[in-house]
């Protein structure tokens, strides 16, 4: 799909103020690799195609395992693979990410406090939310993948994948 809107363009100091929450988020001092990690699930349940590769690609030069990339969106069951805080954090992401569906319950809220301070959980939220954000702007005004470019760049553009 052809992009709508270049955001950036027509909105900079928009853009800009988004960018500056995501370099707040980027120094707060939530470990880089789970805030990766929620981005990449906030993006999942929003079905967002440009975050999605961004966020995978961004993993995989973290040096994160691609098993465990490929299992974000079924982490319940990813098992020992992801750490106490990640299931933690993954499960936040999911529930304020689907805020009209969950009302954000108090058992949520409770097993997040079991692993994140006040600071730490704020700043998760603020991470979840502007990832939302992205990911409506992305999707609204169709950014497209940087994995469509390399797909039309090698010649590869009428060639479908069977997954």
């Amino acid at each position: 799909m052809p992009r709508r809107i270049d955001y950036n363009q027509v909105a900079p100091l928009g853009a800009k103020a988004l960018g500056g929450v995501y370099g707040y988020v980027a120094q707060c001092g939530l470990p880089p690799d789970l805030v990766d990690l929620v981005y990449l699930r906030v993006s999942q349940i929003n079905n967002c195609a440009y975050c999605l590769d961004m966020h995978t690609r961004d993993l995989i030069k973290k040096g994160v395992d691609v098993g465990k990339i490929a299992l974000v969106q079924a982490w319940r069951e990813g098992g020992s693979l992801f750490s106490r805080t990640e299931r933690a954090a993954l499960a936040w992401a999911e529930s304020v990410t689907r805020v009209a569906e969950t009302g954000v319950p108090g058992s949520a809220y409770e097993a997040a406090r079991e692993v994140f301070d006040e600071k730490q959980l704020v700043d998760l939220t603020i991470a979840i939310g502007l990832m939302n954000a992205y990911n409506r702007m992305a999707i609204s005004f169709r950014n497209t993948p940087l994995a469509v470019f390399e797909n039309d760049r090698d010649g590869d553009s009428e060639t479908s994948s069977a997954s």
